[in-house]
């Protein structure tokens, strides 16, 4: 255990941390960095805002952490890496990453009372760039993920149509038969790519900023910008709503998607093990990038969090909580999601073969009634040998139906939200309903993780004095919103949403993995584990048992470059980085080189938030180095 630096700031029994970084206010200690000046003598400090009630912070960190990946990513994973065997590398890497990291960053939030800059600067004046890594992940976040909002209320608005407007294709322009795109595609493919994207073949056709999609984000950012307006005063009550809504449609989800027609055949798919999977590296190394991104660990938002918290408060307890929420949400949501997978795959499976039997019904005069399901592949057998002439020239037309391979199509992202799940919808009855829930149920995930990643954002700009002397908090918040809409406005053109992939793959991805490395380290070996097990013990009276120090101190590090060179070697290895682009006169997606100017972006996004963590470190170095030189001038 590396000894304590003297740079570090230590808490004593019944000291309480000041907002300017340094515990008490007695005097400022010559050698100790990371404290700032102390308050003059007859200047009260404005107190820090606080949460109204333990319950409003557990329902902001549950809010925060449970989003859109628990509905439409681990319902995927679960599909790809073995169904119910999935749970297992799933649940190992909750114990061993996902709590302990959620630990770590509300302990520290707490612990030093301030939002992410200022907490790791006080720690030490070298950290300061996590900070603002931090603040430049949510930045890039926030930016696009409120796209996925703006969506959700699109789909809301066109909900309360009858019939649904991607339930069936639109007439051609001479209205002599439907679209040629959407035939070749299908009608939730269409209204997706053509009616509310309107996508343009290759992320180089820009085209313009499209008006209807701009209006639908301007309003997601007055939302955002409503809840977040007064910081912890608004956001506490919103929580109440963003928190406990998607839950309550969920169960209403529920029990719909379990009374669907082949709704078990997805819940057999999903809970039936493939214990093979356990041995392949994927499925591990995806269970720990689901649990460590789910929780939105890095970003800078649980800290911020916690830093409105009582200093008393038992943040161990609140770790375990929201991790245990977050994990049985993720596993709630796939028994819907399967369940309603499961009907759209049945339905598709018998669909399939109704057509094929109408085929041969009409091609052989066979009489009506008398070829089924059941007897569908000892008919085509007895066919085929008796007639086949006529069967190969039927037979290109005959459909291979399947059930297992209908259920093998496993979607994730806006893929399994806006295609999958609508092409469900349109085929219940009562569908406006179902679908008027849904989009509901994704505009509260996507509202409930955007004030926590608002959250992360304004508070090291409010924690700021430079800014909040000049500025108040609602102007602000006002600011980081239209800043954030104007950029957004990128994402409402043509080639917008294959910018929307650029963000969401490499905008924080590896960012993060390194963020929350420095951040272990810092606590263990830079304040020194011990010191900061006896800080927590001085605030909440609870000792630091050999789990939390095992994990933080070997494991979980250990875990996080793993994964961290995994990501890196699959980069690498990648070579030519590719996207998909649509193919409007195929109606399917189709494979292309990402151009000159669009990995341009994708290095200046990875390098803009990983390399302030050395520079800023740098930079402290020098300034420390010439002002040293200046108060010991060299003879």
């Amino acid at each position: 255990m590396a000894s304590p630096s003297a740079n570090a700031v230590s808490l004593s029994e019944g000291e309480e941390l000041h907002p300017s970084g340094g515990p008490g206010c007695s005097g400022q200690h010559p050698g100790r960095l990371g404290s700032t000046e102390c308050a003059q003598p007859g200047v009260v400090e404005k107190a820090r805002p606080r949460w109204g009630n333990p319950l409003q912070f557990l329902l902001a960190c549950v809010s925060y952490a449970v989003g859109l990946g628990n509905v439409w990513r681990f319902p995927y994973l679960c599909q790809m890496y073995g169904g119910g065997s999935f749970l297992v590398p799933y649940i190992i890497m909750l114990i061993v990453e996902g709590m302990p990291l959620l630990y770590l960053e509300l302990a520290v939030g707490q612990r030093m009372r301030q939002g992410s800059i200022g907490a790791w600067r006080t720690i030490s004046p070298y950290l300061s760039g996590v900070g603002i890594a931090s603040l430049v992940v949510s930045f890039f976040v926030s930016v696009y993920y409120n796209v996925i909002n703006s969506w959700a209320i699109w789909y809301l608005f066109h909900s309360f149509q009858e019939p649904l407007p991607w339930s069936v294709c639109p007439l051609n322009g001479n209205r002599t038969g439907y679209d040629e795109e959407c035939e070749k595609a299908s009608s939730t493919q269409y209204f997706w790519y053509r009616k509310t994207l309107n996508i343009s073949p290759s992320i180089q056709e820009n085209g313009g900023v499209q008006w209807e999609p701009a209006l639908c984000l301007t309003l997601a950012w007055l939302i955002v910008y409503l809840c977040i307006l007064r910081g912890t005063e608004s956001t506490g009550k919103v929580v109440y709503f963003t928190a406990s809504m998607p839950y309550f449609v969920l169960i209403i989800y529920l029990v719909r998607g379990l009374t669907l027609h082949g709704a078990t055949n997805g819940l057999a798919y999903m809970f039936t093990p493939k214990m093979e999977q356990l041995a392949n590296p994927k499925a591990w190394i995806n269970a720990a990038t689901q649990i460590f991104f789910s929780l939105g660990l890095g970003c800078g938002g649980l800290i911020a969090f916690a830093s409105y918290n009582e200093p008393s408060n038992n943040c161990q307890k609140h770790a375990i909580i929201v991790s245990i929420i977050n994990s049985t949400t993720a596993i709630f949501a796939s028994i819907v999601t399967f369940s309603i997978y499961g009907f759209k795959a049945t339905f598709n499976y018998e669909n399939c073969l109704s057509k094929v039997i109408l085929l041969l019904t009409n091609s052989f005069d066979l009489e009506d009634g008398f070829l089924t399901a059941n007897n569908l592949e000892e008919v085509k057998g007895y066919l085929a040998s008796t007639y086949p002439n006529k069967f190969s020239e039927v037979f290109p037309s005959i459909r291979n139906c399947s059930l297992e391979s209908e259920l093998n199509t496993a979607v994730q992202g806006t893929g399994l939200a806006f295609i999958v799940y609508t092409e469900a919808i349109k085929n219940m009855e009562v569908s406006q309903l179902w679908s008027v829930l849904y989009f509901f149920m994704l505009l509260m995930l996507g509202m409930g993780s955007m004030v926590g990643t608002g959250t992360a954002i304004l508070t090291p700009l409010t924690d700021s004095k430079l800014i909040s002397s000049y500025l108040p908090k609602e102007a602000i918040s006002g600011l980081v919103c239209l800043v954030n809409c104007a950029i957004g406005m990128l994402f409402t053109m043509e080639a917008g949403n294959y910018w929307f992939d650029i963000f969401n793959d490499y905008a924080a991805t590896l960012s993060l993995l390194l963020i929350v490395l420095v951040e272990t380290i810092a606590v263990c070996y830079v304040y020194g584990l011990k010191r900061f097990e006896g800080d927590l013990q001085a605030m909440t009276g609870h000792t630091l048992n050999w789990y939390w120090k095992a994990m933080w101190a070997f494991v979980s590090p250990l875990l996080i470059i793993s994964l961290f060179v995994f990501y890196l070697s699959d980069y690498i290895l990648m070579g030519t980085l590719q996207y998909q682009a649509w193919d409007a006169t195929q109606g399917h997606m189709v494979t292309k080189d990402y151009s000159t100017q669009a990995l341009a972006v994708i290095g200046l996004l990875v390098a803009s938030s990983t390399m302030c963590i050395p520079l800023v470190a740098l930079g402290t170095f020098v300034t420390r180095h010439f002002k040293s030189r200046e108060k010991f001038p060299v003879a």
